[in-house]
């Protein structure tokens, strides 16, 4: 079991503690991520699942070695355990581990590192 602590501060520069526990250890160029939560709509109206937009955003909470070249060459990933990422609506494979939801996404599938 892989058990990762990173301390981050989102966009009000509050502490971010994420502490997390899995058994998913990505391979190549796969990370794995944790989904930002949605909470309410505009109006301040809790909605249910079945009725949200999936958040396209989210935290690598998990990250493999990169992917070889052409030349044989470890390419390192450019995300890194902590970032906070932005992602296309149906990029991914979704997972459950621990009753918790994670998605497993090719480094292609990231749009971006939100800072």
């Amino acid at each position: 079991m892989l058990f990762f602590r990173v301390n981050k501060t989102d966009e009000n520069n509050r502490r971010i503690d994420m502490t997390t526990k899995t058994k998913i250890k990505p391979l190549g160029d796969r990370v794995v991520v944790q989904r930002a939560k949605a909470a309410t709509s505009k109006g301040g109206i809790l909605l249910p699942d079945s009725a949200q937009e999936k958040p396209r955003e989210g935290h690598v909470i998990a990250a493999g070695p990169g992917k070889m070249s052409e030349s044989g060459q470890l390419e390192p990933i450019s995300v890194k355990v902590g970032d906070r990422i932005l992602f296309g609506a149906y990029a991914g494979t979704e997972v459950k581990d621990n009753d918790e939801d994670y998605l497993i996404l090719s480094e292609n599938d990231i749009l971006g590192i939100l800072s």
